[in-house]
């Protein structure tokens, strides 16, 4: 039997994987120690030169499967690790077949559910985590995807301004849909509060939570969180005809969600005294948008909330109100964002994505100042993180950012 690799943007160097041998034997010459999230089937972690792989053995019909689906939802933009290819017609040196396998590219600096807790995470932390879950769970949903086994095993989270953004590693039950209907809707809910309660029982079993914590609690923030969130993008609004900037009120409160508004549906009764107003198209990176366009910089939307809001202050700062706000926003990369992540030293880069160190001398600063009892200068303050906080932490990135 031959070997086939179908892959999407071939890299050569997968060719030399040791394909003759099962997964679960192969050894430290392709394979990174790298914290993995719960599969049912075998998964490894691989470094072919500067780029890190997920190989998943599997039937070669969901391989494929998984494979086009998550190609579709990278096509659509939605938060997904991207597909690389799929290895069919393996056979072990005794000709005996082995599974099929599917590649996905390693998300850089991103974390399994179980290593964030292993990494410090508290049960003060699990909110935002369970946040994170949602927001995935309804952009899948507003774009009709059915994924059949919610879970936080199946995601990874990176962080995103001292709170989290998740991607869906596991599309396997995954199914685009022409319609999603509120019933299939609330079984992705339903199943979700499920996984995650034994999620959180597991956690607890392993003393790497708090045993004080009520997992039971936490559940029901999935559904209440879920369900907030899903009317507040796609709920009806009825005012009176003379109340139109209401529209405009509710966009902005969608923006400051986080939430671009595409396409609204706006309906007037027989008479045009009442008006109904319902977001028909609406997709997360509001703030994320809006910096890559001033900057070029592409960051979590978390991420980039705070650092428009550093801009602003900058702008303000130096009176620069008036100035055209591209021109203040490469002042502003130039003279502050740039220098500062340039204090960063080689060795303690893969700790934290640029932009979330930034977030984190922004806090550093404010502690500094509340304790110094006046502003503590941002260069300053850059350099007491890097030295004190920065230097404890754990790398988080699977290899250094290329020089």
């Amino acid at each position: 039997m031959a070997l086939r690799i179908v892959a999407n943007r071939p890299d050569p160097a997968i060719v030399t994987l040791p394909w003759s041998t099962p997964l679960e034997e192969w050894t430290d010459q392709h394979v990174v120690p790298l914290p993995r999230g719960l599969s049912r089937h075998v998964v490894r972690i691989v470094r072919l030169g500067q780029r890190v792989y997920a190989v998943k053995e599997t039937t070669e019909e969901l391989a494929f499967r998984e494979y086009r689906l998550l190609r579709d939802l990278q096509r659509i933009g939605l938060p997904a690790v991207m597909a690389q290819g799929v290895v069919t017609g393996r056979v072990d040196e005794n000709g005996e077949e082995l599974p099929a396998a599917l590649l996905t590219q390693h998300l850089q600096f991103s974390l399994p559910y179980r290593s964030l807790f292993q990494h410090g995470l508290t049960a003060d932390n699990l909110p935002a985590l369970i946040d994170a879950l949602v927001v995935l769970l309804v952009r899948l949903h507003l774009a009709d995807f059915y994924w059949g086994d919610v879970s936080l095993s199946n995601v990874l989270f990176r962080r995103s301004a001292g709170g989290f953004a998740a991607y869906l590693v596991d599309a396997e039950t995954g199914e685009l849909r022409p319609q999603l209907s509120n019933g299939m809707r609330e079984h992705d809910v339903t199943v979700g509060c499920e996984n995650v309660f034994g999620e959180l029982l597991d956690l607890q079993a392993s003393e790497t939570l708090d045993s004080e914590v009520r997992a039971h609690e936490i559940v029901d923030l999935v559904r209440e969180r879920y369900e907030a969130l899903w009317a507040e993008l796609t709920g009806q609004e009825e005012f009176a005809a003379g109340e139109m900037w209401r529209i405009e009120k509710r966009i902005e409160h969608l923006n400051d969600l986080g939430f671009d508004v595409e396409e609204i549906d706006i309906v007037t009764d027989f008479d045009g005294d009442k008006v109904q107003i319902q977001p028909k198209v609406v997709e997360l990176g509001h703030h994320q948008r809006e910096l890559q366009g001033l900057t070029g910089m592409n960051v979590e939307d978390g991420q980039a909330r705070r650092l428009l809001n550093d801009l602003a202050a900058f702008t303000a700062y130096h009176d620069l109100g008036g100035e055209d706000r591209q021109l203040v926003a490469n002042r502003w990369l130039t003279e502050i964002y740039e220098p500062i992540i340039a204090m960063v030293p080689p060795e303690a880069r893969g700790k934290l994505e640029p932009a979330e160190i930034f977030h984190e001398i922004l806090v550093h600063r404010w502690l500094l100042s509340e304790r110094a009892g006046h502003e503590v200068d941002i260069f300053d303050t850059a350099r007491d993180y890097i030295d004190h906080v920065l230097a404890a932490r754990p790398d988080e990135a699977v290899t250094p950012p290329l020089e």
